[in-house]
């Protein structure tokens, strides 16, 4: 049985540091890590972040870290980056534009493999704080980049149902043909899925905690099994359970023992298979009544 370990080692399944990760980055073997999956602190004035952190901070503690990144991400292999907006004195700023700069700014120091932005996907979501001068947000952004032209994608592991699935060519060579594909369709660069709040299944103390979902799908698609999966501000441990869930290697960094604690009960309840989590099951399996493998019963033509 696998087991969450403390103390890191290469050979380790899931290693859960409490610490710095900019401290231990630097222990992380060259081209090692398969996926970066993180969401960083905002500089918002969390109970998790320092009362003098600002977009400036953001943006040097981003610039410290990218080379590490770089350093510990195998060729081909993905970063995931969730961010949100900064919000100060009514003024909006998109962080995801911010990493985009500091990234473009990195690849011009660099003459091999480059980050490539694949995909700018938005987590749209239903509920969040209202807002009374500006439209209340509800999205933030994931960016997805690679490191190198080669990467993996399993598209087949997080197709969802088919809108139509009785939809078939009208014209052509394949006509009469049904035009989905039996696994679904791609899920696309929206994803809606709640987040989390109130009594959400997963709901912890950490006031800016995202779902499993999120991370599940990202490793399914960007990684094989037994993969190494790393993130650099693990909060409650999210990325870990879906690490565990899709049965990866798992390293994780948390500053804050509280967050740390918790995060260690959750990885441990994966293991047990006792984690509440609200599943994601993206792939449509067609019956052999299944509508898009025959006509259905109320098309007249």
């Amino acid at each position: 049985m696998k087991k969450v370990e403390k103390i890191y080692n290469v050979d380790n399944d899931i290693t859960l540091h409490l610490g710095d990760s900019f401290d231990f980055v630097k222990r992380i073997p060259n081209e090692s890590i398969s996926l970066v999956i993180t969401s960083p602190p905002y500089a918002m004035g969390k109970a998790y972040e320092r009362p003098d952190d600002d977009i400036g901070t953001f943006i040097q503690k981003h610039i410290e870290l990218f080379p590490e990144i770089y350093r510990i991400l195998k060729p081909g292999g993905s970063i995931c980056w969730q961010v949100g907006y900064h919000v100060k004195d009514m003024v909006v700023t998109p962080l995801d534009i911010i990493i985009g700069n500091i990234i473009s700014d990195f690849n011009n120091t660099i003459l091999t493999e480059k980050f490539i932005l694949r995909n700018r996907i938005i987590w749209t979501f239903g509920h969040g704080l209202n807002s009374f001068h500006r439209f209340s947000g509800r999205h933030e952004t994931i960016l997805w980049y690679t490191k190198g032209d080669m990467f993996e994608f399993d598209l087949d592991s997080v197709r969802v149902p088919q809108k139509y699935p009785g939809k078939k060519y009208y014209k052509g060579e394949k006509k009469g043909e049904f035009s989905g594909n039996p696994l679904g369709k791609n899920p696309s660069d929206v994803w809606s899925i709640p987040n989390v709040k109130a009594k959400h299944v997963e709901k912890t103390d950490h006031p800016c905690q995202y779902p499993v979902v999120i991370p599940q799908r990202l490793i399914k698609a960007l990684t094989r099994k037994n993969d190494i999966i790393f993130d650099p501000f693990n909060g409650v441990g999210s990325t870990g359970v879906a690490a565990i869930l899709e049965n990866r290697r798992y390293i994780g960094v948390e500053l804050y023992e509280s967050y740390y604690d918790i995060s260690l009960k959750r990885l441990q309840d994966t293991i047990n298979g006792t984690v509440k989590y609200r599943k994601d099951e993206p792939i449509y399996e067609p019956k052999g009544n299944s509508a898009v493998l025959k006509k259905p019963e109320h098309f007249k033509y």
